[in-house]
C-alpha cells in the first residue's frame, strides 16, 4: 500500500461457475428503457445432509435430462485386471437376463390388477349403501311405531277426556256433546223399535222411550245445575282477577310494562277481601277479623246495598260469638259473599268494573248496536246474534238457537269449533292480516266439511273429523274457502312443505279440487262483500301509538267485535 491517505491494492479472487444465475427480478427506467437486474449470490446452495434414503431416482425423472457441474472432493480411480495385475473374482456374481415380457402381457397384467381393485372398491360402496339404507329403513320402522304409539296414546286421551266429558260435563260443548249422544242413543232405539214391534206393542215401546228420554235430560238438568253453580263461582274469580290485573303495554324496547292504578289497587283490595270472605276453614277469630275488614270497607259508601252487607255482617259476627255451628252459617256466607261481588261489579265502588261489564254505563252507548230477538222477545246487543255468511236478517239470539238445538236437532258442534279455532289461530301466526277465517262461522264451516269435502280426506279418505285438518291449498293466499283442502293432519303437514301444487300432485287430482274450489266459491259469494266492508271499518278506527299500545287480542276478532254484524250481513246479502 502507499502512504498515508493513498490507495490499498486488494487482490480480489475470481471464480469462474459455469451455471446460469437465476432471475430474480428487476426493474426497467422509464425514459432510457435500460433495464436493472438484481444481483444473485454465486455460492453453492447448502447441501442437506443424507437421511440414508434415495430421494432420486432416474426411473422418476422426466424424459429430458440436463447436466449439473459440481467440485469434486474426493478422486477415485477404477482398475481392470491387466498383464502384472490380478485381481480376484471370487466374489463376482454372473447376472442373466430373465424371461421378457411383452407389453400386451404387461397390459393385460395392470389390467386384472385395476379390476379387482374395482372390485373391492364397488363392494365397499355397496355395502355402505346398503347400510345406509338398512339405517334409513330401522329410522322409519322406529318413527312409525313412535307414531303409531303417539296416534294411539291420542286416541286413547280423546277417548278419556270424552268419557270424562260426559260424566262430569262442565261447559256448553260438553252438555252438547250429552244432548247429541242422547239423540242418537234415540234415534238407534226408535229404528229398532220400528224394526221389532208394531201396533199396541209399538206404541208401548214409544211411551218407553219417552220415559227413559225424559229421566235422561232430568238428569242432564241436574249436571247443568251443579255446573252453574261451580262455573259461576269462576267467572267471578275471573272478572276479578281481570278487574285487579295491572294496565300493560309494550315499551319502546319490545319489553312489557306494567303499571298499577289506583283504581286497579282498589280492586286489588276487593279481590283479596272476597278471597278471604270466601275461603273455607278459617277460625273464629281470623274469620271476624275478616268481617271487620270487609265491614270497614263497604261502610265507606252509604246506601242500600252497604247497609244489608253491614247488617248481614254483624248478624255473622254475633252469632260466631254465641259458638253457633259453621254448617249452620253456610247460608247467610252466601248471601254475604253474593252482595259482596254485586258491590265488587258496580263502577261507583270498583271504578276497574266498568271496563270489564256487559251492560255499558253510558246510554249513548247502550242505544247502539240493539235488535230484537223474535224468539225470547228481548232487546239484546249485536254480540247476543250469531250470523252465517248467508243470512239476511238478524233473527234469533244464541240462547233461543242453542234452546232449539237442544230440544229438537240437538246437533254437536264441538268438531268443527276445534277445527275453526285452529284454522283461526293458525291464520293469526302468520300475521298476514287475513279476515276472512274470521267471517266463517261454525255452520259455515260444517257444510264446507259435510257437502264440499263430503267429511273425509282428499287423499286418503280417512273420515275421522278428529284427525282432519282444512289448511291451505296454495299457502301463498290467503285462506279462504276456496283455497283450502281438507286431509288428515300428517298430510297436512306434508302439503304445506310443498311449493308447487300443481306439479307435486296428479292433473287429476288438482282438477278434483279445483272443481270443490268452484262449489265453495259459488256458495260463499257473499263473503267478498263482507271483508270489503271490514276493510273500511279497520281504515275508519283510530291509529294507536305502539309505546301507548295495550296488550289486547288479536286485531282480526277485536276488528269483528266492533263491526257492525247487521250492516255486514245486509251487503253481504
Amino acid at each position: 500500500g502507499g502512504g498515508r491517505g493513498g490507495g490499498r491494492e486488494v487482490l480480489v479472487r475470481v471464480e469462474k461457475v459455469k451455471m446460469k444465475k437465476p432471475f430474480l427480478g428487476g426493474y426497467r427506467h422509464k425514459e432510457t428503457g435500460v433495464q436493472y437486474h438484481n444481483a444473485a449470490a454465486q455460492t453453492l446452495p447448502i447441501k442437506r445432509p443424507a437421511k440414508g434414503v434415495e430421494l432420486f431416482q432416474r426411473e422418476t425423472q422426466t424424459v429430458k435430462t440436463r447436466n449439473k457441474y459440481q467440485q469434486v472432493t474426493v478422486d477415485a480411480a477404477t482398475q481392470m485386471d491387466r498383464t502384472g495385475c490380478f485381481i480376484s473374482d471370487q466374489t463376482d456374481k454372473i447376472i442373466v437376463s430373465g424371461e421378457r415380457e411383452m407389453a400386451e402381457d404387461y397390459h393385460k397384467r395392470v389390467l386384472k390388477n385395476v379390476l379387482v381393485l374395482q372390485t373391492y372398491w364397488r363392494r365397499w360402496l355397496a355395502t355402505k349403501y346398503v347400510n345406509a339404507l338398512r339405517q334409513d329403513r330401522k329410522a322409519r320402522d322406529q318413527w312409525e311405531q313412535e307414531e303409531t304409539v303417539r296416534k294411539r296414546k291420542e286416541k286413547e286421551a280423546h277417548m278419556k277426556r270424552e268419557f270424562d266429558r260426559r260424566m262430569n260435563p262442565k261447559t256448553k260443548e260438553d252438555f252438547d256433546l250429552l244432548y247429541h249422544a242422547l239423540e242418537m242413543w234415540r234415534q238407534d232405539e226408535l229404528k229398532e223399535i220400528n224394526r221389532t214391534t208394531s201396533g199396541p206393542e209399538r206404541k208401548a215401546a214409544l211411551c218407553a222411550l219417552l220415559e227413559q228420554e225424559a229421566d235422561l235430560i232430568a238428569s242432564i238438568g241436574r249436571h247443568k245445575l251443579v255446573a252453574a253453580e261451580n262455573n259461576k263461582e269462576k267467572e267471578a274469580k275471573r272478572f276479578l282477577d281481570a278487574t285487579a290485573a295491572p294496565k300493560s303495554w309494550i315499551a319502546f324496547d319490545g319489553g312489557v310494562t306494567e303499571m298499577d292504578t289506583p283504581y286497579t289497587l282498589r280492586a286489588k283490595q276487593l279481590r283479596d277481601i272476597y278471597n278471604s270472605i270466601t275461603m273455607k276453614g278459617l277460625l273464629r277469630d281470623e274469620r271476624l277479623d275478616v268481617l271487620l275488614t270487609l265491614k270497614c270497607t263497604v261502610q265507606e259508601h252509604d246506601c242500600k246495598l252497604t247497609r244489608d252487607i253491614v247488617e248481614l255482617v254483624d248478624r255473622e259476627a254475633e252469632l260466631l260469638i254465641r259458638g253457633l255451628d259453621n254448617n249452620a252459617l253456610e247460608g247467610l256466607r252466601k248471601r254475604i259473599s253474593s252482595l259482596f261481588l254485586q258491590y265488587c261489579k258496580t263502577p261507583l265502588f270498583n271504578a276497574e268494573a266498568a271496563r270489564h261489564i256487559k251492560v255499558p254505563q253510558d246510554p249513548s252507548v247502550l242505544c247502539r248496536n240493539i235488535y230484537y230477538c223474535r224468539s225470547c222477545c228481548l232487546y239484546l246487543p249485536s254480540t247476543d246474534f250469531e250470523l252465517s255468511t248467508h243470512s239476511r236478517a238478524v233473527g234469533h239470539c244464541r240462547k233461543c238457537k242453542e234452546l232449539d238445538n237442544r230440544a229438537r236437532a240437538r246437533e254437536d258442534f264441538t268438531v268443527y269449533r276445534a277445527m275453526l279455532r285452529e284454522i283461526q289461530r293458525t291464520e293469526e301466526d302468520k300475521k298476514e292480516s287475513s279476515q276472512i277465517v274470521f267471517l266463517v262461522q261454525e255452520e259455515d264451516l260444517r257444510y264446507l266439511v259435510e257437502n264440499i269435502w263430503s267429511s273425509m280426506s282428499a287423499l286418503s279418505a280417512c273420515n275421522d273429523l278428529y284427525d282432519l285438518a282444512l289448511v291451505r291449498w296454495d299457502k301463498g293466499r290467503h285462506w279462504a274457502p276456496w283455497n283450502c283442502v281438507l286431509l288428515t293432519k300428517d298430510e297436512a303437514r306434508a302439503h304445506l312443505k310443498l311449493d308447487n301444487v300443481q306439479k307435486a300432485y296428479g292433473q287429476a287430482f288438482v282438477q278434483k279440487v279445483e272443481h270443490r274450489h268452484l262449489l265453495a266459491k259459488s256458495h260463499f259469494s257473499s263473503i267478498f262483500t263482507a271483508a270489503e266492508h271490514l276493510k273500511r271499518k279497520a281504515a275508519a278506527l283510530p291509529l294507536v301509538r305502539s309505546k301507548e299500545r295495550e296488550i289486547t287480542a288479536s286485531p282480526q276478532k277485536q276488528l269483528l267485535t266492533q263491526t257492525d254484524e247487521q250492516t255486514a250481513c245486509a251487503i253481504a246479502s
